[in-house]
């Protein structure tokens, strides 16, 4: 990379970080879609509809550990923090460290807890915080355009973490997280969201 590429590609990241900063949370979100457009589902956050439906299943008197994947820079943790019991804990995993520093900063909560990693790695995480299963795990990360292969190994390892009785949430703008999640959890729900861009596609996969 000649002088004038790197010149480029600095002034690139600064309008990035200057957008971001001017935007606030959907300025980070559009800087985490823009250089990872694989790895986020959609150019903006879900909508106040989607959320509500997507968490209207979950019993929250019996939910001691919610995890979730690709919490972007957090549309479903504060609603989640707010439902969850004062015993309650809330654990988010990313790839991305753009939306990992961004909610270690933004959210002040003792039962919060924001990791760097993989999802596959759910059930190292899930033990390194002292807990042996999950309760509900949620996924919005695009299992569509996941690297061959890491979609069911995330959701073979999302039903093994979940404790029997519990549930693995996704909502996406295709079938393929429904079709994984059926392979692999005994009972599956479905339902759309039409207040969002796009419509989503939601799915509950029940453990037996």
């Amino acid at each position: 990379m000649d002088g004038s590429e790197l010149a480029g590609e600095r002034r690139g990241a600064g309008l990035m970080r200057r957008v971001s900063q001017t935007l606030g949370p959907a300025g980070v979100f559009f800087r985490g879609f823009v250089e990872h457009p694989r790895m986020v589902g959609s150019i903006i956050p879900s909508s106040r509809s989607t959320i509500e439906k997507m968490l209207g299943p979950v019993n929250w008197n019996e939910c001691k550990l919610f995890v979730e994947y690709g919490p972007g820079v957090g549309t479903f943790c504060r609603p989640v923090l707010d439902r969850l019991p004062r015993d309650g804990e809330l654990v988010v995993i990313d790839t991305n460290p753009l939306f990992i520093d961004y909610l270690k900063r933004t959210i002040r909560d003792s039962r919060f807890h924001a990791v760097l990693g993989s999802a596959e790695d759910v059930e190292d995480i899930v033990r390194s915080l002292g807990h042996e299963k999950a309760d509900y795990v949620l996924s919005g990360l695009p299992f569509s355009t996941l690297p061959e292969g890491v979609g069911p190994a995330i959701v073979a390892a999302t039903h093994r973490v979940i404790r029997p009785g519990g549930a693995f949430l996704t909502y996406q703008f295709s079938t393929v997280a429904r079709d994984l999640t059926a392979r692999y959890f005994e009972r599956v729900e479905t339902g759309m969201t039409w207040m969002n861009v796009p419509p989503c596609l939601l799915a509950w996969g029940w453990k037996a």
